[in-house]
């Protein structure tokens, strides 16, 4: 895998993802061994969205490998609030850093801001376009619970605005998994997401209802209702909580059933999921730090890798 930049999980192939996930791998069974790896690298966080998850387990990976970060801190406390363009912002943040990690409400913004600097940059989510690193953990759960051929997965929720899910769905065509997508039909794929699944061959179906295919899936990735992204409040309001999971619901589920979600969630997956032993959402956030890990030990090697 040799890339100057991580911008869509298009550039993935199967040789790639599977790179990253055995390096993950080998870091999630001894992360000690890692941890003097990057000592004197530095990453630089700009986030010009809110975010828990990426952001701390960008940090969380880089100090584990012995670099450290500089982090931009809020968009208030920031010349851009000056009107400082996002090209000039990523310029001189590149000249403190050995690498950036990029997250911005603008979609494309990770792909432009790439043509400005030297230094690798990963694409942390462009508005609705993708989250690349969120589907590299995402894949690493489903090989670790559910293996990664001839799978069943479905994907329900916010599949227009939602970037993890346009990443994932992507990345998936490298395996043999049949994909289903379940969502009100105001939140379907966008269509030029869909003519790229096709495309590639991907044995896509689409659903308004998850009971037509719950007892066929090996995994279900549940994603919110983005209400941050709706132009429009009053259509937001049609579609929230149109879809939610709870225990009654996984009894017509395979026991095997591995449960996904992104994160955060407001009330798609009821709390008393959490306690059955398909609930994987919280194993999946955790699984950010050793594959994050695993990446930028990639990019930032200067023998070849990630790069």
């Amino acid at each position: 895998m040799r890339q100057d930049h991580l911008i869509s999980a298009t550039q993935l192939s199967r040789a790639d993802i599977e790179a990253v996930l055995d390096r993950a791998a080998e870091i999630d069974a001894d992360p000690t061994a890692w941890q003097e790896r990057h000592a004197g690298s530095v990453l630089g966080l700009c986030f010009f969205e809110p975010s828990t998850r990426t952001r701390m387990s960008f940090d969380t990976a880089m100090k584990r490998l012995g670099g450290q970060t500089v982090d931009m801190g809020s968009v208030e406390s920031t010349s851009v609030k000056k009107g400082e363009t996002l090209a000039d912002t990523m310029r001189v943040v590149e000249g403190y850093a050995d690498a950036l990690v990029l997250r911005h409400p603008s979609e494309g913004s990770a792909k432009m801001a790439s043509e400005f600097v030297d230094v690798p940059l990963v694409n942390a989510g462009d508005g609705a376009g993708q989250h690349p690193t969120q589907t590299l953990l995402d894949l690493y759960t489903m090989r670790e619970n559910a293996g990664l051929d001839d799978i069943t997965v479905g994907i329900m929720g916010d599949l227009k605005y939602g970037r993890t899910v346009h990443s994932l769905a992507s990345a998936l065509t490298n395996f043999d998994v049949r994909q289903h997508f379940i969502s009100p039909e105001s939140l379907r794929l966008p269509r030029n997401v869909r003519y790229d699944l096709h495309d590639s061959g991907a044995q896509v179906r689409e659903h308004t209802e998850l009971e037509a295919v719950l007892a066929e899936l090996d995994v279900l990735y549940v994603t919110r209702i983005q209400r941050e992204r709706f132009p429009d409040e009053n259509e937001y309001r049609k579609v929230a909580g149109e879809y939610q999971i709870d225990t009654d619901d996984l009894d017509a589920a395979k026991e095997s059933l591995t449960v996904m979600h992104p994160l955060p969630r407001v009330d798609e997956i009821a709390p008393a999921v959490d306690d059955t032993d398909q609930a994987k959402y919280f194993e999946q956030a955790h699984n950010g730090v050793p594959v994050r890990m695993a990446l930028l030990d990639m990019l930032l090697d200067d023998t070849g890798g990630a790069q």
